[in-house]
């Protein structure tokens, strides 16, 4: 019997613990729990004799493998995957998946959220601006992307995206104008919503050279990685520029200088919240136990990402 353990040290809210445990139950397999620990080595201890793992923001890295000796899949329930080493998996033989799409609308709506509140000047009391009618940019066109695209034409914006693998009619199908690059993206948009995922070819990808082409009283809202942004950039250009904006759901290294120096032009979450709702937590869950019965019973590795 395959052994499937859950280790979340945020726990899964318990209806998704439940669903998650009638999948793998009525698969024939048996599910263990370890929830809120404080310590790795509870979880080298727990992997010990599993077969596979749904974690979430959890650190699997190459002395989990180690200690994993029977292990065949770790899937991390969410969209981004750097918490899970990859090459490490690759190198032991075990499969990696993320859960895409399931989070995205939680942080397409997150997203919206903070523009709002930061075209309303935090909420200060003083006259801001609308969402309507403004030029808005998507940089990355995949499962959130294509979300905040869609509710800021609801909104009544002109909303543009480039994605390097995206062709100008599968942008366009939306209703969407596709650019040619990140670069033009940022010279159009008042606003830019940014929503690379973290590869080393992404790394500090948002520099000076693309912020500084911005229009007047432009808005950066980052719901990605901080590590797409050169953060020296970013203090700069917010230092020349003082009609722009910087929003964020991952607060920069440089956090403590952002708050000091831009008060009323800087917000970031206290801690990354985009797919911190019941739902998402819930609908990426459940498609993670869906994942490891299907790789198991029938080898499916539709989602595999190392």
């Amino acid at each position: 019997m395959a052994k499937i353990l859950i280790a979340t040290e945020k726990p899964f809210a318990p209806v998704a613990v439940n669903g998650i445990r009638e999948i793998i139950e009525k698969a024939g397999f048996e599910l263990t729990l370890l929830e809120k620990y404080t310590e790795k080595s509870q979880l080298l201890n727990a992997v010990a004799d599993v077969d596979a793992i749904i974690v979430r923001s959890d650190i699997v890295d190459n002395e989990v493998f180690d200690a994993a000796k029977n292990l065949k899949i770790v899937v991390r329930a969410g969209a981004g995957y750097d918490n899970v080493d990859c090459a490490a998996a690759t190198a032991h033989n075990v499969c990696v998946m993320n859960t895409p799409g399931q989070n995205s609308n939680a942080v397409a709506e997150l997203c919206i959220g903070m523009l709002i509140y930061g075209l309303r000047g935090m909420f200060n009391g003083a006259s801001g601006n609308e969402l309507k009618g403004k030029k808005v940019g998507i940089l990355a066109y995949g499962h959130i992307g294509k979300l905040v695209a869609e509710y800021c034409k609801a909104f009544g914006c002109e909303v543009y995206a480039y994605h390097p693998r995206r062709t100008d009619e599968q942008i366009q199908a939306d209703g969407v104008i596709p650019v040619h690059s990140q670069q033009e993206l940022f010279e159009k948009c008042q606003i830019v919503s940014v929503h690379t995922p973290s590869r080393p070819e992404n790394k500090g990808c948002v520099n000076y050279e693309c912020m500084s082409k911005m229009p007047a009283k432009a808005i950066i809202l980052n719901s990605a990685r901080k590590e797409v942004f050169n953060e020296e950039d970013l203090v700069r250009i917010m230092k020349e520029r003082t009609d722009m904006k910087y929003l964020t759901d991952i607060q920069p290294a440089c956090h403590d200088k952002m708050c000091e120096l831009f008060e009323g032009r800087y917000y970031a979450t206290p801690k990354k919240m985009g797919a911190q709702t019941a739902e998402a937590n819930i609908n990426a869950g459940l498609a993670a136990a869906e994942q490891i019965v299907k790789f198991i019973k029938n080898g499916d590795e539709t989602f595999r990402v190392n």
